[in-house]
């Protein structure tokens, strides 16, 4: 009897111990449990160790198209002037920039401007702002023109002196491109004018849809011309 007391005494001690140790490793098992991420449940580990893949950049907005040529500025532009002695037909050529001037024996010619204009002007002109200044007898410099000259109309301005002459012969520069939008305009004359863009009143639209009486024959007119 006795020792089937100690027999079961044994074995409920041995049932308590394993008890014990599953509850333990249970505790354990949700101790060691991982954590679920922050946010919306994405993976963050592979950015977290700098293995994630680089987002690519945005690329800029494509910069608006730039003319391919600009106006000349005045400083850069080079002009031809052409300068003549009538005392003994000597003509020589001065090759200056605006701001520039040209000492030739007792005559000074100074640049202050040039133009030329646009290729799609109708009448196409190359002008100068031209001074000349002359030493006279007397050691005395005058100043005998100023004032603006053409190439292609030298009436327009003269140069009154007995000895010398002056006019412009070139001025290099460039225009700036006309844009996709601009249209040449006709020259007056040139076929039929252009019709107009303008909203027509009722009255108007009426009587242009309307077919003249007069130059359509009539059914009358048509069968007379067949008999």
């Amino acid at each position: 009897m006795s020792r089937r007391l100690a027999a079961a005494a044994a074995i409920a001690l041995l049932g308590g111990v394993g008890a014990w140790q599953g509850v333990k490793a249970l505790q354990q098992t949700e101790n060691e449990t991982p954590a679920l991420p922050l946010g919306n449940g994405a993976d963050t580990s592979d950015e977290e160790s700098g293995d994630a893949a680089p987002r690519p950049a945005r690329s800029a907005p494509p910069a608006a198209p730039a003319l391919s040529k600009a106006e000349t500025p005045m400083a850069d532009r080079v002009a031809v002037i052409g300068l003549l002695n009538k005392r003994n037909g000597v003509e020589r050529d001065l090759t200056m920039k605006p701001g520039q001037a040209v000492r030739v024996g007792d005559v000074v010619v100074r640049l202050r401007a040039c133009e030329t204009t646009a290729p799609w002007e109708a009448e196409p002109l190359t002008g100068a702002f031209l001074q000349m200044d002359v030493e006279g007898r007397d050691t005395h410099w005058r100043r005998i023109f100023s004032g603006w000259l053409y190439k292609e109309s030298p009436s327009l301005n003269v140069v009154e002196h007995p000895i010398y002459d002056v006019w412009p012969k070139s001025c290099a520069m460039t225009h700036p491109d006309m844009g996709p939008d601009t249209v040449l305009a006709t020259s007056i004359g040139s076929g039929a004018p252009p019709r107009s863009t303008a909203k027509k009143s009722p009255d108007e639209a009426a009587g242009a849809a309307e077919p003249d009486a007069a130059a359509t024959p009539g059914p009358s007119a048509s069968s007379n011309s067949t008999r």
